[in-house]
């Protein structure tokens, strides 16, 4: 069996991870629906590679307004790997205690919030205090992870606790301890991870499912629509259109940032 035969044989077992949890989808879309249509916004976050699943929900073709994507760049800024901005910098500041309260603070976070907040450990300090500062403002979170990993890993916080601890629903990627999938004559070890085929899989199942809800509850989502699609004037409407929204929404979150204290 050729490697890229096995790499997609085993992204087959992941498919049927993520069929297994169609249940658990649908109570996160729930979820996330709910605090659409009460024009709030599901907060995302994930520090390292996990960043990708927050561009994979929104901003990009077939999304829709809706979210608030929480990008630290410190986090999440891989392409210079070393040097100023480098990659030891991030895995660094991802274990930072208290950086997670220092970037919520930005935000004014009310109760009909959403968080759906990723990471294939569930061990890293910020993802796991950025749920509890959640869990402290009677925020939903949402834990996407992968459960192997998650099993076999050390949490870094500083009580032990894990991402899953703060969770109201966990989201599993189906990859494997590790992530890598692939192992290779000559080699000690794997290549290849999972955790992103399990991932994407699971945003846009979500997102499908969170569609569906919206439109039920009579607010049609401003999908971000190719041109091939729906004709150059429909996609540059919509594209404006949902723009609009989405500002509209985030600068809810700051009308009453610091008000209270």
């Amino acid at each position: 069996m050729t490697v890229t035969k096995q790499f997609l044989t085993k992204s087959q077992d992941i498919i049927n991870t993520i069929e297994k949890q169609q249940e658990v989808i649908s109570a996160a879309a729930d979820l996330f629906a709910e605090s659409i249509l009460k024009k709030r916004v599901v907060h995302l976050f994930g520090s390292g590679h996990s960043r990708m699943m927050v561009e994979e929900m929104w901003p990009r073709y077939g999304s829709f307004p809706g979210f608030n994507p929480i990008v630290e760049l410190s986090l999440s800024f891989h392409n210079l790997v070393v040097g100023c901005n480098g990659q030891r910098q991030a895995m660094f500041l991802e274990n930072t205690p208290g950086l997670a309260a220092r970037i919520l603070r930005n935000f004014d976070i009310t109760e009909d919030d959403t968080a759906l907040i990723i990471s294939s450990s569930g061990c890293n300090v910020v993802p796991i205090e950025l749920a509890e500062e959640f869990k402290r403002k009677n925020v939903k979170v949402v834990a996407l992870v992968s459960s192997l990993h998650l099993e076999q890993s050390t949490s870094k916080h500083a009580d032990g606790k894990k991402l899953i601890d703060f969770a109201d629903i966990i989201l599993d990627t189906g990859a494997p301890v590790g992530d890598a999938m692939i192992y290779i004559d000559g080699m000690d070890t794997p290549v290849a991870p999972g955790s992103t085929v399990g991932g994407v899989l699971l945003i846009n199942s979500l997102k499908a499912e969170i569609a569906e809800r919206l439109v039920k509850g009579g607010k049609i989502p401003k999908v971000l629509s190719g041109a091939a699609i729906v004709g150059p004037e429909r996609a540059v409407e919509l594209f404006e259109s949902a723009y609009d929204e989405h500002a509209h929404l985030i600068a809810s979150l700051y009308q009453n940032v610091g008000k209270g204290l």
